[in-house]
C-alpha cells in the first residue's frame, strides 16, 4: 500500500532552484516518487511512497520557507502511483497567466465541505468548474457550470466573455485540491467580482468527508496519478489513460473498436497518423516488456496537470 500525499503552499521562494536538491535527496532516501513544482510563488505537487518515507519528505518541506504549517491532503494506492521523482521549476505552481495574482494577499471566501452541498444549491448560486475539460468530462457537482476550458490559463478569456451570464450572483468555485482556486477566487475579486467562493480542501476533501447519500458530487474525480481516478471516499475509480491521447477511459471505452491498449481510443483514433501509431505500438511494447521484468516502464506515467 502506497500513501499518496498532494500538496501546496503560496509562500514566497527568494531562490527557489537551491531548493531542489534538498527535496530530492529527501524523496530518494524515503523511496517517494511523483512531481513537485517550485517557483518564486511556493510549491505545488503530489507525491507517494512508503508512510515513512512521505513523513520524512514532509518533514523536510515543512523546513522551507512559509512550509512550516503544510497539510497534505492524504489518500492511498494498492499500486505506485508514480513510476519516478520529477522536481521542476516553473514561473507558477499554477499557470494562470495573469500578472499581479497573488493568492496570499486575499482569495474567496472559504466553504467547508460539510456546507458546500446546501451552499451550491443556493438559488443564488452560481457553481463554475475551474478544472480543464478532460476532468469535467468524468466527473463535477450538480448544477455547475463547465467552461470547456483546455487548460487553467483559459479561465480569465472565458469569464471576460461569459461574466454577464452570472450578473446578481454570488460565484462558487471548485477544483480537485483546492489551488487553482486560491488564484481564480483571487483573480475574480480583482476584476470587480464582489461574492466569491470556493471548496475549502476541493473536491478531494469533499470526497473524503462527505458521504455519498448526503454528496452533490456525480461521477469521479480526475487525479494526475496512475489511479486516473477517485470516488466517494477516496476510493480508486475506475478509469485508464489512453496512453496515446491521455483521455480517461471507462471500461466500456475499451470495447469501442477504435481502441488499441496503448495506441488510440476513440477520442484519438483519426487524429493520428499511422506513423504515430507505430510508434505508440513500440512504447507499448516496451511497456509491456518492463512489466514482464516485474519494472515500471517511465513513459507510463500520469498525465501531469
Amino acid at each position: 500500500m502506497y500513501l499518496i500525499a498532494a500538496l501546496y503552499r503560496f509562500t514566497p521562494f527568494d531562490a527557489p532552484a537551491d531548493l531542489v536538491p534538498g527535496i530530492e535527496a529527501a524523496a530518494r532516501t524515503g523511496g517517494v516518487t511523483g512531481t513537485l513544482l517550485l517557483a518564486p510563488e511556493g510549491i505545488n505537487g503530489t507525491v507517494a511512497g512508503p508512510e515513512a518515507g512521505i513523513e520524512s519528505l514532509l518533514a523536510h518541506l515543512r523546513t522551507l520557507p512559509g512550509c512550516a504549517d503544510l497539510e497534505p491532503k492524504f489518500s492511498t494506492a494498492a499500486e505506485r502511483p508514480f513510476a519516478r521523482l520529477k522536481v521542476r521549476l516553473k514561473k507558477e505552481i499554477v499557470t494562470l497567466g495573469q500578472p499581479g495574482v497573488d493568492p496570499r494577499a486575499r482569495t474567496g471566501n472559504y466553504v467547508e465541505p460539510a456546507e458546500w452541498t446546501e451552499f451550491i444549491r443556493s438559488p443564488d448560486v452560481a457553481v463554475i468548474d475551474t478544472r480543464n475539460d478532460y476532468e469535467v468530462a468524468i466527473g463535477t457537482f450538480e448544477g455547475a457550470v463547465d467552461p470547456g476550458t483546455a487548460s487553467f490559463r483559459d479561465f480569465p478569456a472565458w469569464w471576460e466573455a461569459n461574466r454577464h451570464r452570472f450578473h446578481n450572483k454570488k460565484i462558487a468555485m471548485f477544483c480537485t485540491g483546492g489551488i487553482r482556486c486560491e488564484k481564480s477566487t483571487n483573480w475574480l475579486l480583482g476584476q470587480g467580482v464582489e461574492e466569491v467562493y470556493h471548496l475549502k480542501g476541493g473536491i478531494l476533501k469533499y470526497l473524503e468527508e462527505v458521504p455519498e447519500e448526503q454528496s452533490a458530487w456525480q461521477g469521479d474525480c480526475f487525479v494526475f496519478d496512475n489511479r486516473v481516478s477517485v470516488g466517494h471516499g477516496l476510493s480508486e475509480g475506475p478509469h485508464i489513460l489512453c496512453h496515446a491521447c491521455r483521455s480517461p477511459l471507462l471500461p466500456e471505452d475499451r470495447a469501442h473498436p477504435d481502441y488499441e491498449e496503448g495506441v488510440a481510443c476513440h477520442h484519438c483514433a483519426h487524429e493520428t497518423s499511422a506513423e504515430d501509431k507505430a510508434r505508440f505500438r513500440e512504447r507499448q511494447r516496451q511497456i509491456a516488456l518492463a512489466r514482464a521484468r516485474g519494472e515500471t516502464h517511465l513513459t507510463a506515467d500520469a498525465r501531469a496537470e
